[in-house]
């Protein structure tokens, strides 16, 4: 049996504004219905896979337990990163957390952001490569390339690529146009995905070897582990010690001990909004559109209105890339698409909110948006999954006013409980300790008006929280 073990950090920049940090590309459906990190958990269900560990971030936690829920997979584990260190930490506590049951047991790492349009192709890809794997080799995966692409690291293989694996002569960083096209041509490159296939013992000893000054602290931190709520959290004093550095650079180009399996059955790490173009179905003039979108006389170009009710109607356009969100727009020349990042850093920069969050904020238990902002009050509506409670909480500087627009929510004030049903209305004084949840079998849905001297997430103060959140935590 392989663990898949799925890598799902990452801020997602080159393709804000869809993705952002606090729900980056992973967990957005880019060219269809379903999630790319549901979809790389999908693919790696069957007889020879046991069920996958997820290596994420706090802020992610319920977001992967609610996709996977939703995809039909039970996760083996969820592996919380105190903060992120890159992807070598992340691999190594992977490692070490599987060996404390089977140090030989076979490990698939794949990030959680990759399209492959053919999972039963890539299932035998992974297959082609277990031998190799359980003589003690590190086997990793290079996709066939089509055309000479600069934006991914390349791999020299020792010889023309087989059906089985062929050793790995170097890694080649991101190259220059003309040395993409020479290496196109040799025969001899792949394009770097990635993905590797190993036994947890074979990694390990590469780490003591090769990156031993990530040993101890990441060891310390998956020992010290804590379990909470079906989450396992790394510990995060020792894990602070470790040095952020990508397996690439720790391990993979100093190991002699790595073969490649060559894949060819459509691939793409979805890493700018022209790879995003070229997955998506077009018209006769090479226009992919989704969302609310009206195109006159346009072509070669990717439209996306991604909220409900926003309308983007686009005339004459040429090889662009027009993405249109309630609270952001991109409008970017389609060749560069690439720079996207450099925008993202720009607006971080400015201190504008849209960098990094969105207007809608996902939490465990529903999500919430802001209508209005102004001073002294914040209009936001807020949804509760069925079943689900927020905190018991109070504020230091806001009063709240709840009006329940669909479903009934149980509301506690103080030491009262009543049900609200829709078209009512509460009040929530200024200090007083109150509870939201939803009792019912549908999402409850209600306006939320505060008023007060200060209206920021981190005014809570928390008695009792299912989800085991910190005081001033947002949510």
């Amino acid at each position: 049996m392989i663990t898949p073990v799925i890598l799902c950090g990452g801020s997602g920049t080159r393709l804000w504004p869809v993705s952002r940090k606090s729900f980056p590309k992973q967990f957005v459906p880019l060219t269809g219905r379903q999630s790319l990190f549901a979809a790389s958990a999908l693919r790696l269900v069957g007889p020879d896979f046991a069920a996958p560990l997820v290596v994420t971030g706090s802020d992610f936690r319920f977001i992967v337990a609610e996709q996977m829920l939703e995809a039909g997979v039970d996760p083996g584990a969820v592996l919380i990163e105190p903060d992120a260190r890159n992807t070598a930490p992340a691999v190594l506590a992977a490692c070490l957390h599987i060996a404390a049951d089977d140090p030989d047991g076979l490990i698939l790492i794949t990030p959680s952001d990759h399209a492959i349009a053919d999972p039963a192709a890539f299932r035998a890809a992974v297959a082609r490569g277990v031998a190799a794997a359980r003589s003690g080799q590190i086997v990793t995966f290079g996709i066939l390339p089509t055309h000479a692409e600069t934006g991914y690291g390349w791999l020299e293989l020792s010889a023309p690529a087989e059906d089985q694996p062929v050793q790995l002569r170097r890694f080649v960083e991101k190259p220059d146009a003309a040395t993409a096209e020479a290496m196109l041509a040799a025969g001899t490159f792949l394009w770097n995905a990635g993905i590797f296939l190993f036994t947890a013992r074979t990694m390990i000893a590469a780490f003591e070897q090769h990156a031993p000054d990530l040993m101890a602290p990441v060891r310390a931190s998956v020992e010290n582990a804590r379990a909470d709520l079906g989450f396992l959290r790394l510990d995060p004093a020792p894990w602070a010690k470790a040095r952020a550095v990508s397996i690439d650079f720790a391990v993979m180009e100093h190991a002699a001990n790595l073969s490649v399996v060559a894949y060819g059955d459509g691939w793409n790490d979805l890493g700018s909004w022209d790879a995003v173009a070229k997955e998506m179905e077009t018209d006769g003039r090479g226009v992919a559109t989704s969302g609310e979108v009206t195109a006159i006389d346009c072509a070669e170009s990717l439209l996306r209105s991604d909220s409900e009710g926003v309308e983007l109607v686009a005339i004459g356009l040429r090889n662009v890339i027009a993405v249109a969100m309630d609270d952001a727009v991109l409008v970017a020349d389609r060749s560069r698409s690439q720079e996207v990042r450099q925008a993202v850093e720009i607006l971080r920069a400015r201190g504008a909110r849209q960098a990094e969050a969105f207007a809608r904020d996902h939490r465990p238990w529903g999500h919430f948006e802001t209508l209005a902002l102004a001073d002294r009050f914040q209009v936001k509506r807020i949804v509760v999954k069925p079943g689900a409670a927020l905190s018991l909480q109070s504020h230091f500087h806001r009063a709240e006013h709840w009006i329940v627009v669909s479903g009934t929510a149980k509301v506690t004030i103080g030491d009262a409980v009543q049900l609200i049903g829709e078209n009512q209305s509460v009040y929530i004084p200024l200090g007083v300790k109150h509870r939201l949840e939803n009792p019912g079998r549908l999402p409850m849905v209600l306006i939320e008006v505060q008023t007060g001297s200060y209206l920021g997430e981190d005014d809570i103060v928390r008695y009792e929280d299912v989800f085991a959140r910190g005081q001033g935590a947002k949510g």
